[in-house]
């Protein structure tokens, strides 16, 4: 039994810019997984690649995270390019690797199964409602909400969204994919049509500006707590639900759970590259805003 399973697939990433061209992997799997590896859980991931890039499984074992891979005939393959003005970015799929399915799972149990899908058929339905038997699940939702067409990426509705969420405990959005899951411009009203679908706890991220968890008839407001210097912030969403399943699984109760993340995803930023530190380093870190 595991306290903690994340399902989704490695990317192999191309990140193109008006000066270099890197080469890198990516994804929720890396880097939730890699926020893992000084945690004190008994942490899985469940991901999906060609064999060809199983170093990447195997970079994720010499930091003592435990892989379940199966090959795939491709990896997952992004190609982000970005102007002069980073929020100028084309973003390109070419390769898809094969969708993940309940007959993986037989073997596996957790007390979480944490979805972090990267397009839109990556995890069917009937997987969500299998690992719902077993476990408590949280999504990431943005992935469903990703479509690829001639290779590239669009944004798109999610027509199993009222088949899925009722299975869904904890789910995790920033404020344009609530309004693009949703439909509505108002977050309230958003959250408010999620929550009518069952999810208990529902995440709203909004960079900079913090994070509000609404669960049951409360909303809490988390704030961000940055470094003195943001490095680099790929990742940061995942770092974060790295964090808040960690402390729920605890049973720490939502802010104290919703605070720890926004720390945690904080100090993430302070250096490139995933997630390395420990609940003492976070804890530390977010001593420095907040008295404990």
């Amino acid at each position: 039994m595991y306290d903690i399973c994340c399902v989704g697939h490695i990317t192999s990433d191309k990140v193109v810019n008006t000066h270099t061209t890197l080469y890198m992997p990516g994804g929720t799997a890396l880097y939730f997984s890699s926020a893992f590896s000084q945690l004190n859980a008994k942490y899985l991931l469940v991901t999906a690649l060609a064999e060809a890039d199983f170093g990447y499984v195997r970079d994720l074992q010499q930091k003592n995270i435990t892989v379940k891979a199966y090959p795939s005939p491709e990896t997952v393959y992004f190609e982000n390019i970005y102007g002069e003005n980073q929020d100028d970015r084309t973003q390109n799929v070419l390769h898809k690797a094969a969708p993940f399915h309940s007959d993986q799972f037989n073997n596996i149990d957790a007390n979480f199964f944490h979805l972090g899908p990267l397009l839109a058929d990556d995890i069917p339905s009937e997987l969500v409602q299998t690992l719902a038997a077993k476990a408590r699940v949280s999504l990431d939702v943005q992935g469903f909400l990703r479509e690829v067409k001639d290779k590239k990426v669009y944004a798109t509705q999610w027509p199993q969204m009222a088949e899925v969420l009722p299975f869904i405990e904890i789910l995790k959005a920033d404020v344009a994919e609530l309004q693009a899951l949703t439909g509505c411009e108002d977050t309230i009203e958003g959250v408010k049509v999620v929550a009518d679908l069952g999810v208990k706890e529902i995440i709203i991220t909004n960079g900079s500006q913090g994070s509000v968890i609404y669960a049951g008839n409360e909303s809490y407001t988390i704030p961000a707590y940055p470094p003195d210097e943001i490095i680099d912030a790929t990742g940061c969403g995942d770092t974060y639900m790295a964090g808040y399943l960690f402390q729920r699984f605890k049973a720490a109760g939502v802010e104290e759970a919703g605070n720890f993340a926004a720390a945690m995803a904080g100090l993430k930023t302070a250096k490139t590259g995933p997630f390395t530190g420990n609940e003492s380093d976070v804890l530390a870190f977010l001593s420095t805003f907040v008295e404990l």
